[in-house]
């Protein structure tokens, strides 16, 4: 039974991680601080091949067990909790990436960054490949997470390098599903909690910016299929179904059979105009493409919720 580390394991994406490995069998040691996870993402986890630490992983990390994948998740992930975070998410980013590298490196495991789309910044290449560099503002409010996800991958990359380390490099596009937080800021929570209490919807500037939504589940295979393979480069995981956010708002106003309005507030800094991966080395590489469209995966969201969708 091979033992895989999951930082930030008790967050949204990380405890669906979790999930997955125990029921690949798998035995999972999750290790999270709590700043933005939740130990009820992972309560019904409790058992033999499972084991929390709380642990701040800009702090070293010791195990004594013997390790053979590190996934390392965690970090501020929605624009509330970096810019509350803005410290912290540089230095999880920065020392947490080290940290989590180094024990990669003395257990000799396979090493996986969660990176995101947000390193190409408000793109001028569209959809964006691995290839694209980026158009970040380093210095703007989203500078915190995205410039901390660029140094990861440098951090990686030269672990990789120099130093041996069997590493990957994942860039997350836009990821949805159960147990995200409603107040999380990110535009599906948000938008279906709006729904649900039949509030006005929020949607930023005119709406016409774009995004490419991910159910998790399609997302958690596609990072076990880069772990398990050879690949040590970035590869895209997402889903390339563009749309814009006025749209999203009315597919949720749909699935939901909610009688909100949607209204419009000003745009936030630096906001990404447009958003699609190009998935072409996914495909290549690992075989994966995405397979839950979004009125599938809004069905099962608002399940979670305890809530039946008004449409199939």
């Amino acid at each position: 039974m091979s033992t895989a580390v999951v930082t930030g394991g008790a967050g949204f994406l990380g405890s669906h991680l979790c999930d997955f490995l125990l029921a690949k069998g798998h035995r999972v040691v999750c290790v999270d601080n709590l700043d933005t996870g939740s130990l009820q993402n992972v309560e019904h986890l409790a058992g033999d091949q499972f084991r929390f630490v709380n642990h701040d992983i800009t702090r070293h990390l010791e195990l004594d067990e013997p390790v053979d994948y590190v996934f390392h998740l965690a970090s501020p992930a929605s624009p509330i909790d970096y810019m509350r975070l803005p410290l912290h998410t540089l230095k999880v980013g920065s020392y947490g990436t080290h940290n989590a590298l180094g024990l990669a490196k003395f257990k000799r495991a396979r090493f996986l960054l969660a990176s995101t789309s947000e390193v190409y910044g408000d793109p001028d290449v569209h959809p964006q490949p691995e290839t694209y560099w980026g158009n970040v503002n380093p210095i703007g409010p989203r500078g915190v997470y995205d410039e901390a996800k660029r140094y990861a991958e440098a951090l990686t990359m030269a672990y990789h390098r120099q130093q041996g380390v069997d590493t990957c490099i994942v860039r997350i596009f836009n990821t949805y599903g159960p147990r995200m937080r409603p107040h999380d800021g990110r535009a599906i929570p948000t938008f279906v909690r709006q729904a649900l209490e039949n509030a006005p919807i929020t949607v930023f500037g005119d709406g016409s910016q774009t995004r490419s939504f991910c159910y998790v589940d399609d997302l958690v295979r596609g990072l076990m299929l880069l772990a398990e393979s050879g690949e040590h480069m970035p590869v895209n995981i997402g889903n390339p179904r563009e749309m814009t956010l006025l749209e999203l708002a009315e597919a949720v106003l749909l699935a939901t059979g909610s009688k909100s309005e949607i209204v419009h507030e000003a745009l936030p800094v630096d906001d990404p105009q447009v958003r699609q991966p190009d998935i072409t080395r996914a495909r290549q590489l690992l075989g994966w493409e995405p397979e839950i469209e979004l009125d599938e995966g809004l069905r099962r969201l608002l399940a979670s919720l305890g809530r039946e969708a008004a449409v199939a």
